[in-house]
């Protein structure tokens, strides 16, 4: 399969810091791809390099084939974009606008079919600075894709949602990539959302990537240590280890049978991609 974005030694230099320090990636085509990691990590400014907003200092970049500092009207057609904020045609009603924009594309989306498709059929009339805040990311949504991109940037598109507002944005982004088969390349520092919307995540920290694969590889790669707990001589011990269930077996063969008190506590991913994120900072 050709990957729709490939990355190679990326590098990004603002001054004398260096924010992007030899990114090496592969978005196939069709799947969802998460890049994942704290504030200041480096991910608005990778994704602003693959949809050609800013050169890079160094490294090789395709999306879609074509070098993005090179892209053509023509290329950047096959893009959807949304900002992670956008506040602009506050007056415009949701329908009218989506109605404009389509016509610069040569072959749009029906706007009423889009309208449904996203969930704002009832806000059609409504002007856009009467929308939520859920709706508001919807229309945004909609406005990304109403080209028929090949691929869709979402740089954090929940950021200030409720969970309400989150989990309905998830059901909207898997439904539109499982119907049209577009790409998606979504920037977030929120794990859970990484883990339920992606195919496979990539971890950026401080400009590099520490990790990347699938949620059950990612797990396995960033696996803090398990703490294994028990009393002996009628005293609490404990232990640090990778591998809690040898130190339990240990335990047992030197107990001649049950362990008093034993307890293993593994870290949940969520602690474990902290504990990743502490370490590489």
């Amino acid at each position: 399969m050709t990957s729709a974005i490939t990355i190679r030694g990326l590098r990004m230099r603002y001054g004398t810091t260096e924010v992007l320090r030899g990114v090496d990636l592969d978005v196939e085509r069709g799947e969802i791809f998460t890049l994942l990691g704290p504030n200041g990590a480096g991910k608005t400014t990778t994704i602003e390099i693959l949809e050609g907003f800013r050169n890079r200092s160094a490294g090789e970049v395709r999306v879609l084939g074509v070098d993005p500092e090179r892209g053509t009207d023509a290329w950047r057609a096959k893009l959807g974009i949304v900002l992670q904020s956008w506040r602009d045609h506050a007056r415009w009603e949701t329908r009218r606008l989506l109605a404009h924009v389509a016509e610069f594309f040569d072959d749009p989306y029906d706007v009423d079919e889009l309208l449904e498709a996203v969930g704002l059929t009832e806000q059609a009339d409504r002007r856009v600075g009467r929308l939520s805040g859920g709706q508001r990311r919807r229309l945004d949504v909609a406005l990304g894709i109403i080209g028929r991109p090949e691929l869709l940037f979402l740089d954090e598109p929940t950021a200030g949602f409720d969970p309400e507002a989150r989990s309905e944005f998830h059901e909207l982004i898997t439904k539109l990539a499982a119907r049209d088969g577009i790409t998606v390349l979504l920037t977030t520092h929120d794990l859970a959302e990484a883990e339920k919307l992606a195919h496979r995540t990539a971890i950026l920290v401080r400009g590099r990537v520490a990790v990347c694969g699938t949620p059950g590889e990612l797990a396995a790669a960033v696996q803090a240590p398990s703490r294994v707990e028990w009393l002996e001589n009628g005293r609490p011990q404990s232990v640090t280890t990778s591998d809690p269930s040898q130190v339990a077996w240990e335990l047992h063969q030197r107990f001649g049978g049950p362990v008093p008190g034993l307890v293993i506590r593994r870290p949940t991913l969520e602690e474990s991609y902290l504990n990743l994120v502490g370490r590489e900072s």
